[in-house]
């Protein structure tokens, strides 16, 4: 295992931007900037032995500063959408920036931790990023001490730590927004790739603004329904109302076993997927403590110029984002997303190469 670090650059504000390399004994090789904690690369090895990057991103490392698909980037506080941009936690009132229809996205799209500079300490095969955030940071409460480790091993695991502390009761739902391909970033569409899901259930969303409605909704005899192995193109447009409303997918997915009959979250680390590309042989397994990650098939995604000067286009690639349910905080039926002094937020999510 080895860990290089690339100078990259600077932000605007002269700070220098970083590139970590992860590299282990197969080969494989991971990517990652201290701007944003933003997954650049990941290299893997198809069934003929030819080295593919599998993860959309940008080449000149200035495209992260704008990143309006979030490619690869750690999203944080809060991913994923809050209803009326706004939420009541502890009696008090907080308000978030509206930034899609009245609702917020991805608690910032300039502002957000995939907009920062993060500290940055290699270890053996991992390297720790840490970022703090006051009281009051884009509408959050407490005082806040945030780490993602993003770790390599020789299984050909990528691992997703992250840990979070306040000193009051806080909002947090972290994610990794990596757009994935396993015929390579340069391959084009994702509509044949074979996936199966550990999930019967789903939360549907509202027309227009994909936001759940509360409602928890069994996949079987929908097109949502991913529990045996199907193309992701087999039933994409299909005559299906929460098809039409997002374009596709996107869409929260419940991970079978993941909630407690109280309520609480099963945090034992359970599987969730499995992608197969069928022309390379790569296949990806993907594990959390998370009770949901959220199937994006691409449906916006666009890019002015990717990495090997690859334009993308929409479903070239897809989204596998671990979270606690979107819209939680204003729905007490959901799993709570809210930590402080007497609970500490700390999650973990694989994906792992084969």
């Amino acid at each position: 295992m080895s860990i290089k670090r690339e100078f990259m650059g600077e932000t605007k504000d002269g700070a220098p931007v970083y590139l970590y390399h992860l590299v282990n004994s197969n080969d494989m090789e991971v990517t990652v900037l201290n701007y944003g904690v933003n997954l650049r690369s990941i290299f893997v090895k198809d069934r003929d032995g030819a080295r593919r990057d599998v993860l959309l991103g940008y080449e000149p490392f200035e495209e992260y500063f704008v990143n309006d698909v979030f490619l690869g980037a750690s999203v944080g506080p809060v991913a994923n959408r809050t209803a009326n941009a706004e939420y009541e936690i502890g009696g008090k009132k907080c308000h978030m920036s509206v930034n899609e229809n009245e609702n917020n996205l991805h608690t910032d799209f300039d502002n957000g931790f995939h907009k920062r500079i993060w500290d940055a300490e290699e270890k053996d095969n991992s390297v720790l990023f840490t970022l703090k955030s006051s009281d009051g940071d884009l509408g959050f409460t407490g005082n806040r001490t945030f780490t993602i480790e993003v770790s390599l091993s020789e299984e050909n695991e990528v691992k997703l730590h992250y840990h979070a502390e306040s000193d009051e009761d806080t909002y947090i739902n972290m994610t990794n927004h990596a757009y994935f391909n396993l015929g390579g970033q340069d391959s084009g569409s994702i509509l044949d790739h074979v996936m199966q899901l550990n999930a019967s259930n789903f939360t549907p969303v509202q027309d227009g603004k994909s936001i759940p409605t509360g409602e928890i909704r069994s996949v079987a005899g929908t097109p949502m329904d991913f529990t045996s192995p199907k193309a992701i193109g087999k039933d994409i447009d299909a005559e299906y109302d929460q098809l039409k409303f997002t374009s596709g997918y996107d869409h929260n997915f419940i991970i079978d076993g993941a909630v407690n009959a109280d309520g609480t979250v099963n945090t034992e680390l359970k599987s969730f997927a499995s992608v197969t590309n069928p022309a390379t042989g790569i296949t990806m397994h993907c594990f959390t403590t998370l009770p949901g990650f959220q199937f994006y098939s691409g449906n916006f995604l666009k890019s002015n110029v990717g990495k090997d000067n690859v334009k993308y286009v929409a479903r070239d690639g897809f989204c596998l984002e671990t979270q606690y349910y979107p819209n939680a905080i204003n729905t007490p039926a959901f799993p709570s997303p809210v930590f402080g002094k007497d609970k500490v937020y700390d999650t973990t999510t694989i994906y792992q190469f084969k």
